[in-house]
């Protein structure tokens, strides 16, 4: 397939917004993987700022960057990603080159332990400030449960409303898959 996944399209837009030295965040740490793959993005002279509301998910994304031998470059926060503007130090303000949101559960946890749509706008909005020009908010949208249907509503009604003189707004999604493909919203701030 020429055409590419959610998932490697994801990773596309953050290597072209991020690189050696940015600072990024992981808004929804999950199992690790995007932390880690954010972690060697930026290398060691950059930084990671990850969160998410599950003490499962921080140990789980603590484990996996001490097995891959990621660099020092993270810190997590055991909080919701609707906290990140009040916990990021003020010195990360304006300077965040990317982040990445994936929407749902935590694979392999408690599937009653979803993303709200309420805090992840509220997210998107902080995010907006603590982006720096061209940064950019990449959101994996998995909408196979009701309160994914309801966030996928929330999230595309608030990044259709954004004034095209401060965002750019892209969805990228397969529209010939069963079983409600997830997609991607990602926000560019100008």
């Amino acid at each position: 397939m020429n055409l590419q996944g959610i998932l490697p399209f994801a990773r596309t837009l953050l290597s072209a917004a991020a690189s050696e030295g940015s600072t990024v965040i992981d808004a929804t740490c999950g199992n690790g993987n995007d932390t880690l793959y954010l972690s060697r993005l930026v290398g060691k002279s950059g930084r990671v700022f990850g969160f998410d509301i599950q003490e499962l998910a921080i140990q789980n994304t603590t484990r996996r960057l001490l097995e891959e031998h990621a660099f020092d470059n993270v810190t997590l926060f055991n909080a919701g990603h609707n906290t990140m503007k009040s916990i990021i130090p003020l010195e990360y303000h304006g300077s965040i080159a990317a982040a990445i949101f994936n929407l749902g559960y935590l694979p392999g946890g408690n599937k009653e332990i979803v993303t709200q749509s309420d805090s992840t706008i509220e997210a998107l909005e902080q995010l907006y400030d603590l982006l720096a020009p061209a940064g950019i908010a990449v959101l994996v949208i998995y909408h196979g449960h009701e309160q994914g249907k309801k966030e996928r509503d929330a999230v595309l009604k608030y990044a259709r409303q954004l004034d095209q003189q401060k965002a750019h707004v892209l969805q990228y999604g397969f529209i010939n898959q069963k079983n409600n493909p997830p997609f991607i919203v990602a926000i560019e701030k100008r």
